[in-house]
């Protein structure tokens, strides 16, 4: 394309991917991305301390980015489940929910992400059910607060394990909660689709009307090689199924779907993150190469 990629997308990074939170400083790393132009988004976790959220949302403010919350890492780090059928349980995850709206109006992000809980196959229905009651009422608290609510797809079977999940069943829910919602969209991660054994083209095709967010990165699929499974290794790692080859595809797929709208981009973010033995800047530095690359090869 002989246009720059920031005149159809937010680019942008997950703060807490990109430089991990127990090897790196949340402020510093967070300013070493509002300093980039490159990045026109940025995505954060949720941050416990008050102060140091002010701190960070500070920093984004200042920067000019346009900033979202990812309740990912709370969801997953205390194993909390929206989906969960016993009423007590999906409860606490909703309330958890709640919470990331409120967090993400007090930092100014324009949207909250989360995941569903854990597939179970025999109670898929029924978890459904649990997981379009607790996304209607976190929808109902965010359009108070003009803040978007979306729901990252993610694998089913391979590592995660998360009911939403196949494209089929997505597109569905996504279906019914936008029926009630307006301010309700999908989260769509290249990174993912190889572990939910679909396409670029039939994903993105599929679940187009709902999309309202990107992520890219890449994956490893076979079993007993390093950083199989959804760990998000850079480009060109061993046995990773995503290079410059599928994020083409990746980015022919949104714009044969309407998706790249200069006058309303969405946000394109990288989830990438440094293996233990890798350095954040350097694995920042090939994603963004591995971008520009695919985005040179997009035909007009």
């Amino acid at each position: 394309m002989n246009v720059p990629i920031q005149s159809c997308f937010h680019t942008g990074t997950l703060n807490w991917m990109s430089y991990p939170l127990d090897r790196y400083d949340l402020i510093q790393s967070l300013t070493r991305i509002a300093c980039d132009p490159f990045f026109t988004a940025v995505e954060i976790g949720h941050i416990a301390c008050q102060d140091l959220r002010r701190r960070a949302a500070d920093v984004v403010r200042d920067s000019g980015m346009v900033i979202g919350l990812g309740a990912h890492p709370w969801l997953l780090g205390e194993r909390l489940n929206p989906n969960a059928l016993d009423e007590t349980e999906r409860m606490h995850a909703q309330r958890a929910l709640l919470e990331a709206v409120d967090e993400a109006e007090e930092i100014g992000a324009t949207a909250m992400a989360f995941l569903a809980g854990p597939w179970d196959a025999g109670q898929r229905e029924a978890g459904c059910e649990q997981l379009l009651r607790t996304t209607g009422a976190v929808c109902r608290r965010a359009q108070d607060k003009g803040i978007r609510v979306e729901l990252e797809v993610f694998d089913y079977d391979v590592d995660k394990k998360a009911l939403i999940g196949p494209a089929e069943l997505a597109v569905r829910y996504a279906a019914d909660v936008r029926r009630d919602y307006a301010n309700f969209g999908l989260l769509v991660d290249l990174s993912h689709i190889p572990l939910t054994h679909e396409t670029s083209e039939y994903t993105v095709s599929i679940l187009g009307p709902y999309i309202t967010h990107l992520h890219y990165g890449n994956a490893v699929m076979t079993p007993g090689e390093d950083a199989y499974g959804d760990k998000h290794p850079c480009f060109g790692y061993p046995h990773g199924v995503n290079g410059v080859v599928q994020l083409t595809q990746y980015l022919r797929a949104l714009r044969n779907e309407g998706l790249m709208r200069p006058q309303d981009p969405l946000v394109l973010s990288m989830e990438v993150a440094p293996r233990p033995h890798q350095d954040a800047d350097v694995i920042l530095a090939n994603t963004k190469r591995t971008l520009a690359r695919a985005w040179a090869l997009l035909e007009e």
